[in-house]
């Protein structure tokens, strides 16, 4: 199972969010691309970037912060937040990095989720951010009667790389993730699933690791707090 350290963008900082609302906004750093810098070092294999201020305007806000991270490290990137046209995804794979997330557009633009994955193969994935079984988009601002699953089941045969879970009301809360809303989900599709949103200890990620079925996990908050210490996360699930 991969460990995706997370650096969600606002304004240009690295910062963490509390069930995706902005104004509970923690800052930790200023610096993104030294912070992704210290992932890289204490050996990740991916960093997992959100850019906040893009996902509520529509279109990328912090691109030289994302910039300055690519130039920064070696290891590959997936972005999500603002990324709705094909331009847009285009672009940002020029750029270098190694995955796009599509989120809000999974919903309202399924056809544009489908032509990009025949294009990109193995670089775009989708992003199914879900309170209470039911998926929100546009920055987890509007929710939407569409099914956690029913989504996911959709795109089985469209060649995405990876499904990115969230469960909302555990975003940043350090609670511990939705393990089994998590797994339930993998079981439900073929496409790797990569849960988010709680994941705050050791305990998670193995809990996580030992359904079988989950491709990855994301961290952010757990590790700023240094509740999580990256490096011995990463030796435990390769272990």
């Amino acid at each position: 199972m991969i460990l995706y350290p997370a650096i969600d963008l606002k304004d240009g900082q690295c910062v963490r969010l509390l069930r995706g609302e902005m104004d509970k906004a923690t800052v930790f750093g200023d610096d993104p691309a030294a912070q992704a810098r210290a992932f890289q070092d204490s050996g990740c294999a991916w960093l997992h970037l959100v850019d906040l201020n893009g996902a509520f305007a529509g279109q990328p806000v912090n691109a030289a912060a994302v910039e300055a991270i690519l130039a920064a490290t070696d290891v590959p990137a997936q972005l999500g937040g603002g990324i709705r046209d094909m331009a847009t995804i285009e672009g940002w794979l020029d750029k270098g990095l190694a995955r796009v997330i599509l989120g809000t557009v999974a919903v309202e633009n399924p056809d544009l989720v489908r032509e990009a994955a025949r294009a990109f193969p193995g670089k775009v994935a989708v992003g199914v951010d879900a309170r209470n079984g039911r998926v929100a988009t546009k920055g987890w601002a509007e929710e939407t009667d569409v099914m956690v699953t029913d989504l996911a089941k959709s795109f089985e045969d469209a060649g995405v790389a990876a499904l990115i879970y969230t469960d909302i009301d555990r975003d940043g809360a350090m609670a511990g993730p939705n393990i089994a809303a998590t797994e339930a989900l993998a079981r439900a599709v073929s496409i790797p699933v990569i849960a988010s949103g709680g994941v705050s200890s050791m305990a998670d990620l193995i809990a996580l690791r030992d359904t079988g079925v989950i491709a990855g996990a994301i961290s952010g908050r757990a590790l700023y707090d240094g509740a999580l210490d990256l490096g011995a996360a990463l030796a435990a699930l390769t272990a």
